[in-house]
């Protein structure tokens, strides 16, 4: 039988797409959670900093998005304008001829990991097997190697706005000493890790001014009067962490994320793994996204607003830690109450005032509830491969209050610190919420 040209390059275009399908499976949303979740585990493996994670999510999921927008640039426009300082992504749109968008966004997760962690060479991995399952065809090879020239491309430009934001310069910054005083923070127990990333405050921000803007009140001042705030404060901690009951433990457990955690047996010490705080609401926001059946666009778009809101609180947070400057509750009690007081939670490296905990879980539950909305119920496995059980949650504002208490339960915070964390926040938050108005759109499209 003779067919029509028209007809058979029909035929020709349905037979090379069938032959496509049955040699790569549709890349989903639950594939982007995955690719973001590899980026994880090679934290995981450089020991990365609460700060330090949340600036590498912020700009994995930039460039992520940001080839999104290349390809469709009237449905998701460019954060340039919105971020500082942040150029227009400039590529040959004939490049994106015989390339994959949906492909192209994982690949920019996987590259822009590579270039931006100690330990990025961990992602080829990962390349190799998204190339080995997208098919063996000379057809969808060209088309996986087309793809990811054009994300070479997109990526390099983000890693060379990331490179500008004063990370690489930290190094190069004065060495912080601890302050001399009772009221200060000094190194703890085990280790004594010495204060981790003092020059935070220094980074360029991605939506926000000036850190000034998000000043706390003083925390309550150093003062071992029986009768003042402080001593209560402290009290309170103490009081607390000895009649903490099984379940305060196991919430304190459950949002520990100290990356810095040791343990100690006998003469031997040795990290334990665990993620960040940055890291463990990223992981929500992708239960989120794939319980509400998010196409892998919206998914891309949620964890960029978390991405950028989590480093900017964290700059805020960081700045104020600096400032501030407090004893940590171990040091105080040990000092005040009881020299062979502990905390049930291994103490972080850095100054108390405020919770970077409470920072991070109210602004990620403000930018999570503006996306989901209120009451918006899941299961958190996140803590599962550390042993810890899931813990289920009927919104995100619960288990931001959750992992803010955790806090206090963990014997490592002040109340005050806790509660100024939690007001800052949001603070943080709820100018995400009006900056990225647009792109909060973008999921009701």
């Amino acid at each position: 039988m003779r067919y029509p040209v028209n007809l058979l390059s029909l035929l020709v275009v349905f037979c090379f797409c069938t032959l496509s399908s049955r040699s790569q499976k549709k890349i989903t949303a639950n594939d982007y959670v995955m690719a973001l979740k590899k980026v994880t585990d090679v934290m995981l493996n450089d020991v990365a900093s609460p700060v330090a994670a949340s600036r590498y999510y912020a700009y994995a999921t930039l460039a992520a998005y940001e080839t999104l927008s290349c390809y469709d640039q009237s449905l998701f426009p460019s954060m340039e304008g919105t971020l500082n300082g942040f150029p227009p992504i400039k590529i040959n749109k004939d490049l994106l001829k015989g390339t994959d968008k949906d492909l192209a966004m994982i690949l920019a997760i996987f590259k822009a990991g590579k270039k931006l962690l100690p330990s990025g060479f961990l992602m080829d991995a990962h390349v190799d097997s998204l190339r080995n399952r997208y098919g063996k065809s000379d057809a969808t090879k060209l088309v996986f190697s087309n793809t990811a020239t054009i994300v070479d491309e997109i990526v390099n430009q983000v890693i060379v706005y990331a490179r500008a934001d004063g990370f690489v310069q930290l190094n190069n910054l004065s060495r912080y000493t601890p302050m001399q005083g009772d009221a200060y923070w000094k190194p703890t127990a085990p280790v004594f890790i010495s204060a981790i990333e003092p020059q935070w405050k220094t980074l360029r921000t991605f939506f926000i001014d000036s850190t000034k803007s998000f000043i706390p009140d003083q925390p309550a001042a150093y003062d071992t009067a029986m009768g003042s705030r402080f001593y209560k404060l402290m009290v309170d901690v103490y009081t607390a962490q000895n009649n903490a009951t099984d379940e305060q433990k196991e919430i304190a457990n459950f949002w520990d994320c100290n990356p810095f955690a040791v343990q100690q047996i006998g003469h031997v010490e040795f990290g334990l793994k665990k993620i960040s705080p940055g890291g463990h609401w990223m992981g929500i926001t992708g239960i989120a996204c794939i319980k509400a059946k998010y196409s892998l666009y919206k998914t891309a778009v949620a964890h960029l607003l978390l991405g950028a809101t989590l480093a900017d609180a964290f700059i805020v947070c960081w700045d104020e830690k600096y400032r501030s400057n407090r004893v940590r509750p171990e040091t105080a009690i040990q000092k005040i109450l009881d020299p062979r007081w502990s905390p049930f939670l291994q103490t972080p490296p850095f100054p108390e005032y405020v919770s970077g905990h409470s920072v991070a879980s109210n602004a990620a539950s403000v930018i999570l509830t503006s996306v989901f909305g209120s009451g918006f119920t899941y299961k958190d496995d996140t803590e599962l491969e550390f042993g810890l059980p899931v813990r289920k949650f009927s919104s995100f504002e619960q288990a931001a209050a959750e992992a803010s208490i955790s806090r206090f339960y963990g014997g490592i915070h002040f109340m005050d610190a806790i509660e100024a964390g939690r007001e800052q926040g949001i603070k943080v938050a709820n100018l995400a919420v009006q900056e990225f108005g647009k792109f909060f759109q973008l999921l009701n499209q």
